[in-house]
């Protein structure tokens, strides 16, 4: 398992959301470089964001998921075209950042 995984559960179906691509970024104050990106499988995972052997330097970074798409694909309506959430990495721990999503509100948390 790579250093930063995610998942995304579809609150308003209670099922994971496949399909979705999710771009990593580093940097801040509006200056982001992108390192990496995937989809979703279809449990609604991306276990290998990061090869297992990279751990991230310690700084600040965003992940941006595509949601518009993923509602388009769905023939569902979204006030949210893409969700990014910063954060910060201080170490060599696990990072795990999952999205609970539904057209029009999300949550995040650092899970486990």
């Amino acid at each position: 398992m790579s250093q930063l995984t995610t998942h995304i559960l579809d609150t308003t179906k209670g099922k994971p959301a496949p399909g979705v691509t999710v771009i990593l970024y580093q940097g801040g104050n509006d200056e982001w470089t992108e390192i990496t990106r995937g989809i979703t499988n279809a449990d609604g995972r991306i276990p290998n964001l990061l090869k297992k052997d990279v751990l991230l330097q310690q700084g600040i970074y965003q992940v941006r998921f595509e949601t518009k798409d993923y509602f388009d694909k769905e023939g569902r309506a979204t006030f949210y075209p893409y969700v990014e959430i910063v954060f910060e990495i201080t170490g060599s721990d696990h990072y795990h950042i999952p999205l609970l999503l539904s057209p029009f509100g999300y949550s995040t948390y650092r899970g486990s």
